[in-house]
């Protein structure tokens, strides 16, 4: 990420106050790298970006990667960065709990008026989140991560770089064949988790449920515990503990836990590919 920001995101808060930024938009050629990720063939050939800082280089950092940043509900993006190396919605400033995470690199003296506006009013957002701090720390990749990868397979000669990313039987089935096994991901997105590699769960597919990080699930799979089908309600046992942090015996404890919590509950892939629970008053 270089001087650059995306204009897209000009209506948050801390281009308002407490001063008004009000950057000069420019259209720049959309970078080449954006089309190599997912999603990148349908953006358009020019952007409206704006200059944070006047270094006279592309050369900056970055925040995060766009995938799997917002996934808990601590987190937002502020700006996105301009980037000719990453995909586009990389973040170039952004918020985790009580962090502000700036992602341009030059001082004050270097930055354009609005560029200075618009950290003096992320210097007094992040105030408003003082003591809140992050809900949860980095366990792991969006689902996204083994589409991405399988997407340079062919270009990647290391056989061990994809060994925390795919099976041994998928990567030599899939070997010569990237777009099989982009496939493969694509057709079962809402299944994928991580366990030591990508898998697909096909036991929760097995009871009907199309998604593991709907709240819809966890609805379902308390009900199968108290219904008469006993291998159905050990699968759904299994897999509340696949996919949350508790460990009730009963049904009743699950229902309950699920009932007093169900407004402030969120799944998180970063955060293991696990349904948890935002603290009370924490969001207010």
């Amino acid at each position: 990420m270089g001087d650059a920001a995306h204009a897209e995101s000009l209506r948050h808060r801390v281009f308002q106050e407490p001063f008004k930024v009000e950057p000069d938009i420019e259209v720049w050629q959309t970078p080449d790298n954006y089309r190599r990720f997912p999603g990148g063939d349908e953006l358009p050939d020019e952007m409206n970006v704006w200059r944070v800082q006047d270094t006279g280089s592309n050369i900056g950092g970055v925040v995060c990667r766009s995938w799997g940043f917002e996934d808990s509900p601590d987190a937002e993006v502020l700006v996105v960065g301009y980037n000719v190396g990453k995909e586009y919605g990389a973040v170039g400033v952004g918020r985790h709990g009580n962090f502000l995470q700036w992602g341009y690199s030059a001082p004050p003296s270097k930055m354009t008026a609005a560029g200075r506006k618009l950290f003096l009013n992320c210097v007094v957002y992040i105030r408003k989140f003082d003591g809140r701090g992050p809900l949860i720390r980095r366990k792991g990749s969006d689902r996204i991560n083994p589409i991405r990868l399988a997407m340079v397979m062919d270009r990647v000669k290391d056989k061990d770089f994809f060994s925390r990313t795919f099976s041994p039987e998928l990567f030599k089935k899939y070997e010569r064949n990237p777009e099989g096994l982009i496939k493969h991901y694509r057709d079962s997105y809402e299944l994928i988790y991580w366990d030591q590699v990508y898998l697909i769960d096909r036991e929760l597919e097995s009871l009907g449920i199309k998604s593991n990080r709907q709240l819809t699930t966890l609805e379902r799979l308390v009900e199968l515990l108290g219904e008469g089908d006993r291998e159905q309600a050990e699968a759904a046992r299994r897999l509340l503990k696949r996919y949350t942090t508790e460990s009730f015996r009963e049904p009743g404890q699950w229902q309950a836990w699920l009932d007093e919590n169900r407004d402030r509950i969120y799944f998180s892939d970063v955060g293991g590919y696990k349904f948890r629970v935002v603290p009370e008053g924490y969001l207010e």
